[in-house]
């Protein structure tokens, strides 16, 4: 079957419309029956001719195609280029689907990763005590804090980050945890006024008052208000002061004295106990 055209439409509408011709043409023979019947007895299918005509002409092209060329038989046998371009994009649309069905069904399902593990107090405290032992205590510092925003009531980390902060000289936050470690039950007093990390608090003016309070920064508190179960975590032992480079210089020459013979071990052990004193 023959493809219609619009202009060949607009043209039969145009000279013939008031019989209905382009009716016929485009294969409405009941509506170009009508324009017959109305010409021959009320003469209105002179101005309907006109008024398809102009709609014609004014219609593209696809529009018309999808009214008056919808046979399928039709479309098929157009050599039109556009309907060839609709065709070949429709299959390599439907070609893209199916190799994309096919990839999900072959790709495995992803294991969900696991969030990460946030560190725990323990984790924390271990850390900041293997830094303070390598003379880290910046790396020190920043563990014990991160400790504290876990648990804040732990005493021994309130102690040990007061000694990091003591050999850093940042003596007001020293004090303030040391203060904090004692009001949660810290009550060995003697390691506060001998212990070597804290040698830089025990020289500020303030630490008289600080020993008079208590060790406390508030006048009148005392250890003994503190609750029982914050009495408890002294159990957890303090770390201790780090060699100094010096002490460890000494040590080291006494166990060269000791291997030359010039110390016994008797001697030898005498001299260390007194650099460790």
């Amino acid at each position: 079957m023959v493809m219609k055209d619009k202009n060949v439409a607009g043209i039969l509408a145009l000279f013939f419309g008031w019989i209905g011709i382009h009716r016929f043409y485009l294969g409405q023979v009941g509506w170009g029956i009508l324009y017959l019947f109305l010409f021959f007895f009320f003469g209105l299918s002179v101005l309907l001719g006109l008024i398809d005509a102009i709609a014609f002409f004014s219609m593209d092209q696809e529009s018309f195609n999808a009214k008056y060329n919808r046979n399928k038989d039709e479309w098929r046998e157009r050599p039109d280029y556009e309907r060839r371009d609709n065709r070949y994009r429709e299959r390599a649309e439907r070609r893209e689907e199916r190799v994309e069905q096919r990839r999900d069904r072959r790709a495995p399902e992803r294991p969900r990763s696991a969030p990460p593990a946030r560190p725990n107090n323990e984790a924390l405290k271990a850390g900041g005590i293997q830094k303070y032992k390598d003379y880290d205590y910046e790396g020190a510092i920043a563990d014990f804090e991160k400790a504290l925003e876990i648990n804040p009531d732990d005493v021994a980390v309130h102690f040990n980050l007061a000694c990091a902060l003591s050999l850093t000289e940042e003596a007001e936050k020293a004090f303030f945890h040391l203060d904090r470690a004692v009001a949660m039950g810290f009550t060995d007093f003697n390691r506060i006024k001998t212990h070597d990390a804290l040698a830089y608090l025990r020289i500020q003016d303030k630490f008289d008052t600080f020993e008079a309070n208590g060790f406390r920064l508030e006048p009148g508190a005392s250890a003994a208000e503190v609750q029982p179960k914050a009495i408890e975590a002294t159990k957890l032992e303090p770390l201790g002061a780090p060699p100094s480079p010096d002490l460890l210089e000494q040590l080291k020459r006494l166990g060269e004295l000791r291997e030359k013979g010039l110390l016994t071990e008797d001697e030898f052990a005498s001299q260390k106990r007194k650099l460790l004193g």
